[in-house]
């Protein structure tokens, strides 16, 4: 066993271990309600750290924060211990670093509409096949011009621009319908009073900012406190870490097989991933899943149900844990067998009875061995966590946050010069040069009745349309300044 292998639980003396090797082959945490799935993450990330792998992790209900302080003695977990190998076990807490979007609970977490990109936006914003064709078209214009889509009042003025000038843009980006725009714009203040004018801005977090060791090589939790995110906007939550993970794709470089992760990821409720997201973003994850792991990050999904993750992706996943799932109903009861059947059978129990049996903490557990292959399950009782079990009360979370090294980095927001500013700006030089113009051609009329000549019988072309045509031109042909995106859209190979 290597020094990167660690402890997830045992029974009846014997041990049942993760290959730190297999780190980044991924997984999956799931059971019902109440079962245990909270504290099996809560032992995955903080043993992963300490073995110094940075640790990203959504803190849904507001329990996971007990993670940056040691656990206590207590009877039962004495009792957890000794079904299990425990030597060298002391209570220790990690580093923590707490992120929230609203920047209550932790530094505050932002994107920019520039960095999200088209495809998760249409997703997030859960419009219809031509208002997602705008956005592309919108995305696409702006990226051409250097225009900078950093905020919601950005994309608003860039729609708007659009809808304004769509007589003149339909030749190269298709029909702009003013219904489109307006239904666009109208999903917008949805997304705002959820919590978008918040979350979208500057300046975003930086990918280095969520991947740190410490002084002593323990990898850094990064915790971001979802509480009232989900409440708000679970759209928001779920598209946030699919921006991230997309991140993390296109920014970091290939390390093949690495004894230890680079980095590992948890998304808490993954089915938000997955509900009603249309199938070409579904096709998209599956393909950076698929990819990442050269990357050297795990990826894990922690939900009720195996079946809340789609097959495609359910079968690239490694290491699976589960918790009790509850079978009262025939729908039930078919997935409960269904699950069963995906793991390698135990000849020592009944997968399909145990799964239904088990104890809060208890779980079915499958491993990869060494070449990459599934172990056979077993059924085993969840190592304690170093960590305490349950929240942190407000002053704890207050001193920690207080000693964090990325203090002040995030707290204010920015306003820099960006699409909104730029046609505000274009918008006045268009109205001054019109007014220019005017004036230029009564002074013309009233010198041709003094002077009784006529210089030309076609309609003049004032300056101020002449400025809006030059401008679409111009957008129709700097095809040379395109942002390049990647898979889920963000912005391919952007400077820090």
């Amino acid at each position: 066993m290597s020094a990167a292998d660690f402890l997830i639980g045992g029974a009846e003396g014997k041990g049942l271990y993760q290959l730190g090797s297999m780190g980044n082959r991924h997984g999956l945490v799931t059971g019902a309600t109440g079962t245990g799935k909270t504290v099996t993450l809560q032992v995955l990330a903080e043993s992963y750290a300490r073995m110094g792998v940075p640790v990203f992790a959504a803190d849904i209900k507001g329990d996971l924060s007990g993670i940056a302080v040691p656990g206590t003695p207590h009877p039962k977990i004495d009792e957890r211990l000794a079904a299990m190998p425990a030597e060298g076990f002391s209570f220790q807490g990690c580093p923590v670093v707490f992120w929230d979007v609203f920047g209550q609970s932790g530094h505050p977490l932002r994107s920019t509409i520039s960095e999200m990109g088209p495809l998760l936006l249409s997703s997030l914003l859960d419009v219809n096949e031509t208002q997602s064709g705008i956005l592309y078209a919108c995305f696409r214009i702006a990226d051409e011009q250097g225009l900078l889509l950093l905020d919601l009042k950005d994309l608003r003025a860039m729609l708007q621009f659009m809808a304004e000038n769509a007589a003149e843009l339909r030749a190269t980006y298709g029909n702009i319908s003013a219904a489109s725009v307006g239904a666009l714009q109208r999903q917008l203040l949805v997304l705002e009073e959820q919590g978008g004018d918040i979350f979208f801005g500057e300046p975003a977090v930086n990918l280095a900012d969520l991947m740190h060791v410490d002084f002593s090589g323990n990898g850094v939790i990064s915790i971001l406190d979802a509480s009232r995110l989900m409440a708000r906007s679970p759209k928001i939550y779920a598209t946030f870490l699919l921006w991230l993970l997309a991140e993390l794709f296109e920014q970091l470089p290939e390390v093949g097989n690495p004894d230890k992760p680079v980095m590992v990821f948890f998304f808490d409720e993954a089915h938000l991933l997955f509900d009603n997201a249309p199938k070409a973003l579904v096709d998209k994850i599956e393909q950076v899943v698929r990819l990442i792991r050269s990357k050297g990050v795990g990826i894990y999904f922690v939900t009720q149900s195996p079946t809340d993750v789609p097959d495609q992706i359910l079968g690239q996943l490694g290491l699976k844990i589960q918790h009790a799932l509850r079978a009262y109903t025939p729908k039930e009861q078919k997935a409960v067998r269904s699950v069963a059947e995906s793991f390698r059978a135990n000849p020592a129990f009944d997968t399909g009875e145990a799964i239904v049996s088990l104890g809060t903490g208890e779980a079915l557990v499958s491993t990869l061995d060494e070449k990459g292959r599934p172990c056979m399950v077993e059924r085993v009782l969840i190592r304690p966590p170093y960590s305490r079990i349950g929240p942190l009360t407000a002053q704890e979370r207050v001193a920690i946050t207080s000693r964090s090294p990325l203090k002040g980095r995030y707290d204010a927001a920015l306003d820099r010069e960006s699409a909104f500013e730029m046609l505000q700006v274009r918008a006045r030089q268009s109205m001054l040069q019109a007014e220019e113009a005017r004036e230029a051609e009564t002074k013309a009329k009233a010198e041709q009745k003094e002077g009784g000549w006529f210089s030309g019988s076609g309609r003049r072309q004032g300056v101020g349309e002449a400025l809006v045509k030059s401008a679409v031109r111009t957008i129709g042909t700097q095809l040379g300044r395109e942002i390049l995106r990647g898979v889920l859209g963000s912005i391919f190979g952007k400077k820090r």
